[in-house]
C-alpha cells in the first residue's frame, strides 16, 4: 500500500464503524485527509480493531514519524550536565520517556485535531495508547488525581514510554497547592522512570496550556524541582525541557543559564 492508500483505507474504516460518520466526505487534498483521519482517531472511543486495521495504522504512522524526523537526545547539546533544552515537537523525541500533560479521564484529547500536548501524543501514538489509558482506568476506578504519574507503551512514537501526569487547573491566581501539585508531577514522573531504570525523559511545559498555569511560574516551579531532584538522587538520569513556543524557550533558557 502507498501512504494515500492506507490514509483512505483507514478514513473508509473509522467511518463506517459509526454510522453517524458515514456520510462525510473524503476530502480530495492529502492535507485535508489527514486532518479527517486525525479527527476520527480523536473522536473514536477506547475499542479495539481487528488486525488488518492495526497493521495499516502503523505502517501509516510510522511512515509518517519518518517523515517528521526523529530526535535523538544524544544529538541535543546540554545546558547544564546531564539537562537539555530543545524546542520542536515531542512526538520526534526518541527519548526513553516523554510526558503527556493529560487530563483526569487519562483517555486522551478527544475534540478533533485539538492544539493540546495531548491530542498531539495519542494521534502520533495510534489507538493502542488509548486503549491502554482505558484499561489503568477501569482498574482504577476513579479519575487521575493531579501530581501523579502512569506509563504507558509509547507504540508508534520513537519514545519507548509515555508518563502521563495530570497537572493542576489554575483559577485566578497561582496558589501555594497549585505550584505543589505541579511540583509533585515532576516528581512523580522522575521517580516513576528511575524506578523503571529509564536514562532519559523529556517534559512538555505541563498545565501552561488549557490548565492556564502562567508559564515563568510554571518553568521556575519545574526547573527547582528537577534540579534539586536530580541532585538528592544523583541517578544520572538525563532531562530534557521540551518546549514549542519561542516565548517558552527563551524562559527555560534564562532559568538553565
Amino acid at each position: 500500500m502507498t501512504q494515500e492508500e492506507r490514509r483512505i483505507f483507514l478514513i473508509d474504516y473509522l467511518k463506517h464503524e459509526d454510522s453517524r460518520l458515514e456520510q462525510l466526505e473524503l476530502p480530495a487534498g492529502e492535507e485535508e485527509q489527514k486532518r479527517l483521519l486525525r479527527s476520527l482517531m480523536n473522536v473514536r472511543p477506547a475499542r479495539p480493531a481487528p488486525p488488518e486495521f492495526m497493521a495499516v495504522q502503523d505502517a501509516y504512522l510510522l511512515e509518517e514519524r519518518e517523515k517528521r524526523g526523529i530526535v535523538f537526545p544524544e544529538a541535543l547539546s546540554p545546558v547544564r550536565p546531564g539537562i537539555y533544552l530543545w524546542q520542536g515537537d515531542i512526538t520526534r523525541l526518541a527519548a526513553d520517556a516523554i510526558v503527556n500533560a493529560a487530563n483526569n479521564a487519562l483517555l486522551g484529547c478527544f475534540v478533533p485535531c485539538h492544539g493540546c500536548i495531548d491530542n498531539a501524543i495519542h494521534s502520533a501514538a495510534g489507538i493502542q495508547l488509548r486503549l491502554e489509558c482505558a484499561r489503568i482506568m477501569e482498574r482504577q476506578q476513579a479519575p487521575e488525581p493531579a501530581g501523579r504519574a502512569k506509563l504507558t507503551r509509547a507504540y508508534n512514537l520513537p519514545s519507548r514510554y509515555v508518563l502521563h501526569t495530570v497537572g493542576p487547573i489554575v483559577r485566578g491566581a497561582v496558589t501555594r497547592q497549585d505550584r505543589a501539585l505541579l511540583a509533585a508531577c515532576y516528581r512523580s514522573c522522575l521517580a516513576l522512570a528511575a524506578d523503571r531504570r529509564l536514562k532519559s525523559i523529556a517534559f512538555c511545559c505541563i498545565s501552561t496550556g488549557e490548565f492556564h498555569f502562567p508559564p515563568q511560574k510554571a518553568a521556575e516551579t519545574a526547573v527547582r524541582t528537577v534540579l534539586e531532584y536530580l541532585e538528592k538522587n544523583g541517578n544520572g538520569m538525563e532531562v530534557i525541557f521540551n518546549v514549542f513556543q519561542d516565548s517558552d524557550y527563551e524562559l527555560y533558557r534564562r532559568l538553565l543559564a
